[in-house]
């Protein structure tokens, strides 16, 4: 299948009075410290692990002189890693993957942000680095991986023609590729675990999607129309191994999306896990059969559904075991060995190895150790009701001063997507703001994917309309309760959240105290023209969610949503940071704005970084904008602040305008 695609006793004594005290100052001591920058946005010690399909060895990322590198060890002896790779630029992405030949593992790289992912193959033996994929210049991911052709992978890169990615057979071990099949109008294309071609998808003029077969006597025959309304909360799984059924994801006739299995010969459907208040999500598969063996559904937390009865007892077993939520787990072909990955609330995540015959479940490591003895804030869920009764599930980790009914300094963190949500997970970003003086509330508005197909859908051609009043109303909601004070609350996010920053700081000028846009999106237009050609196909879902940039009554429609439109109208500061190599929100779009600010003569500050894309992924880079942002907040929402230091040193940072409107920037 194509890859793009969680009573204390009262000592009434004077000697236990006087310990309590010291006891209740020591704690409030230890809250007042200030977390290190570097500890909450340096890499992972340990992520991404994956156990090999034989279950003796386990991949993982791991820091190597602060950048994320490839190490392996046993399972059995976690102390014994050794790093297979010992890269100095910037982190190895974050995707780990085994080949079925037990020898190898791949992994991916891009050149300064600019997502044409390279694949590479290192042996675990000998060291020896092989790049399996084209590049530079070229999008490549792995297509499939299958017991049956253990020492070959299925990838899918776009070499030949930058719009569509055509899928080759690839020998692990020499690299030899052989073309499979020549993609000439798919947004991607549909393999099975014999690593036959079976299906190719192709969105329509209506933001729906088909399902096309690409071989055997039916080929160009239609398997199936996703309507647009489910286009978004319907998905592929994988074909069965003994191909008799296919696994989707699907929301047809229904409003969250269930894991439903069809039968391929009747194509009668069966529902194996479904939830009405989310969506099912991705299900973990049988590594040789392919079966699902139990699926995620999120609501406010994380919980799973076993869809097969052989692992009711292993999740009962780990539950009970484990502290805090699953959040996911891998397992050897013959089941015998998981990795377990979980987390309690508001901490990051540990690392278990599951010995199933043994019915023992060890800890392996935690993902950042250092953080666990830090003074880090719960995160709580919330459902907050809309002005038009839209339940919206939002995260508030409350700042480490906070006092009951007093309102505090309060930060807004807007996610990307929009079609994507935040999640009840660790987060450095809430734990660094709590931990600074700030209150932090994430909402998921409506677009966010996860609540089912009416949510996705009633954010459709309402940005900075109703997504922005949902934000608005959690803020609200934040001030009523007494949380916010509303003179000092600061909308920041990414992506869609730096387009919401924007907003915020252009349609409601007044709501906040200042906005943070990182790669945010100011002119819809241009953002819509300027788009990588593999997004090509795409293109109809932006026109029916976001609005119809082909068209001159369409461009007006999303000028008129676009805060390049409304500069005039900023009356509160405003950073904007952005990555030189970033393909999905080009330079442009932060360019455009500084330049309109500055021309009317509206401070600004913009800071850029020449080796980064969409997304900051340079630990050096992540530390030094951190700084400034948080040097940023400090003036102007009076949290506190860590000095910079040496959060410059090795850093890209280029201050394009507005350095001197920042504190300790020098």
């Amino acid at each position: 299948m194509a890859a793009m695609k969680y009573r204390r006793r009262t000592l009434l004594l004077a000697g236990g009075a006087t310990a309590l005290t010291r006891s209740a100052r020591a704690q409030q001591a230890k809250a007042a410290a200030l977390i290190p920058r570097r500890l909450l946005f340096s890499s992972p010690e340990r992520a991404r692990v994956a156990i090999s399909p034989n279950g003796k060895l386990i991949g993982f990322l791991a820091p190597l002189d602060g950048v994320a590198n490839v190490f392996v060890a046993p399972v059995d002896n976690p102390e014994a890693a050794r790093p297979l790779t010992k890269v100095t630029d910037r982190d190895v992405k974050f995707e780990l993957l085994w080949p079925c030949d037990n020898r190898h593992l791949v992994f991916f790289r891009d050149q300064g942000g600019d997502e044409n992912w390279q694949g590479h193959r290192i042996d675990v033996e000998t060291g020896e680095i092989k790049a399996l994929t084209p590049g530079p210049g070229v999008l490549a991911y792995v297509q499939q991986t299958s017991p049956h052709f253990p020492g070959e992978l299925l990838i899918g890169h776009n070499q030949r023609d930058k719009r569509y990615f055509d899928v080759y057979r690839v020998n692990v071990a020499t690299a030899a590729t052989t073309p499979l099949y020549q993609n000439n109008g798919f947004s991607e294309v549909v393999t099975d675990p014999h690593f036959q071609v079976r299906y190719g998808i192709r969105f329509r003029a209506d933001g729906g999607w088909d399902v096309v077969h690409l071989s055997g006597d039916n080929a160009g025959a239609l398997v199936r129309s996703i309507k647009a309304e489910d286009a978004y909360t319907t998905q592929l799984i994988e074909f069965s191994d003994d191909d008799r059924e296919l696994f989707w994801l699907d929301s047809e006739g229904r409003d969250t999306a269930a894991l439903v299995a069809q039968d391929l010969a009747s194509g009668h459907k069966r529902v194996l896990a479904e939830d009405h208040e989310a969506d099912c999500g991705g299900p973990v598969l049988d590594p040789l059969s392919k079966v699902p063996i139990a699926a995620p559904v999120i609501y406010t937390r994380r919980r799973w559904t076993v869809t097969d009865p052989a692992a009711l007892p292993d999740l009962d077993r780990l539950q009970a075991t484990v502290e805090g939520d699953i959040g996911g787990f891998g397992m050897s072909d013959d089941r015998a060995h998981w990795i377990v990955y979980a987390e309690r609330s508001g901490m990051p995540g540990r690392f278990f190895h599951y010995d199933r015959a043994a019915a023992k479940v060890n800890l392996l490591f935690a993902a950042r150790p250092a953080l666990e003895k830090m003074p880090l804030q719960k995160m709580e869920p919330v459902v907050v009701t809309a002005r038009d009764e839209l339940k919206l599930v939002c995260y508030l980790t409350r700042a480490i001063d906070a006092k009951p009914d007093r309102p505090g300094p309060t930060v807004l963190l807007v996610h990307g997507g929009p079609w994507g949500r935040d999640m009840p997970d660790f987060n450095s970003t809430h734990q660094w703001l709590a931990n600074r003086g700030y209150n932090v509330l994430s909402v998921n508005y409506r677009s966010s994917l996860g609540f089912g197909k009416k949510f996705v859908n009633a954010g459709d051609l309402e940005w900075a309309r109703k997504i922005h009043d949902d934000l608005l109303d959690a803020v609200s909601w934040a001030v009523a309760r007494r949380i916010a004070d509303a003179a000092k609350v600061a909308i920041y996010g990414a992506s869609y959240g730096g387009y919401s920053a924007l907003v915020g700081a252009t349609f409601t000028p007044d709501r906040f105290a200042c906005a943070i846009d990182l790669f945010g999106i100011s002119n819809l237009v241009t953002f819509a023209k300027a788009v990588p050609p593999y997004w090509g196909s795409w293109a109809p879902v932006l026109k029916t969610r976001m609005g119809d940039y082909t068209t001159e009554q369409g461009r007006q429609f999303l000028l008129s949503r676009s805060p390049i439109s409304r500069v005039d109208k900023i009356v509160r500061p405003l950073l904007i940071g952005q990555g030189a190599n970033d393909v999905r929100v080009t330079p442009a779009e932060s360019e455009q704005i500084v330049a309109e600010m500055q021309k009317r003569k509206i401070p600004v500050t913009y800071v850029y970084y020449k080796d980064e894309g969409h997304g900051f992924h340079r630990a050096e880079n992540r530390q030094s904008f951190t700084a400034v942002v948080e040097a940023f907040l400090g003036k102007h929402l009076g949290g506190r602040v860590e000095p910079v230091g040496d959060d410059f040193k090795g850093s890209s940072i280029e201050f394009k305008a507005g350095r001197e409107l920042i504190p300790g920037m020098g």
